[in-house]
């Protein structure tokens, strides 16, 4: 529970408090409020270019995601009461699952755009394509230096981030579009999808840092 927790970061630093300058609590505040603002940025992205997609299809496209997502194997909690419930290292590994998940299909999508014959949408959404691309690059990084400054502080036990999660890598990704090029409904299904996930990634690294540092602005 949540005073172990506390007894094993007071047992580890007996002396530290979270206004000692070079205390390791304030500094994995700042690594956990980094990798959030970098995944606000990322679902941002993602909502403005999904909402660019709906302003040119949606008249003759009514149904948004015709097709379950590619990540929908990877088992997330549906709420902030089972985010909470879920356990650090588990909700740390349903974060990098998400990401890694993401990983091909972005590729996918910015060559489809590069490619696309609606020259003035695709050019700039190519490049907001291969932006969010590096993005989630970036925010595993993050994500990753988090759990290991979680697990030097005593928060989690063991690694995470090094399981391949199942229907979630890149040949659950290529077969969900194994019909071809993707073409403007695929483009309009990934962004719905990943706008989605991005979303469920801000959400759950929130929910981390005020399960892990309890008091700080939750």
């Amino acid at each position: 529970g949540r005073k172990v927790e506390r007894v094993l970061l007071v047992d580890t630093f007996p002396v530290c408090s979270y206004s000692q300058a070079g205390c390791p609590l304030p500094l994995l505040a700042d690594v956990f409020d980094r990798v959030i603002q970098q995944s606000s940025k990322m679902h941002a992205a993602s909502s403005d270019l999904h909402s660019e997609y709906e302003r040119y299809f949606l008249p003759s496209r009514k149904i948004i995601g015709k097709r379950k997502c590619h990540s929908y194997g990877i088992p997330t909690p549906d709420d902030k009461e089972n985010a909470q419930n879920l356990g650090k290292e588990q909700l740390t590994e349903v974060i990098l699952r998400l990401l890694r998940a993401w990983t091909d299909p972005l590729s996918r999508l910015y060559r489809s755009m590069s490619q696309g014959q609606n020259k003035d949408l695709n050019l700039s959404g190519s490049d907001k394509a291969l932006e969010m691309s590096e993005m989630v690059r970036e925010l595993r990084e993050g994500v990753a230096k988090v759990a290991e400054k979680m697990k030097l502080l005593g928060v989690i036990r063991n690694s995470v981030g090094y399981i391949t999660p199942h229907h979630s890598g890149p040949s659950a990704a290529v077969s969900f579009y194994k019909q071809g090029e993707l073409d403007p409904g695929d483009h309009q299904d990934l962004l719905y999808c990943f706008k989605r996930d991005s979303n469920k990634v801000k959400n759950y690294l929130r929910i981390l840092k005020c399960t892990t540092l309890p008091g700080l602005d939750c």
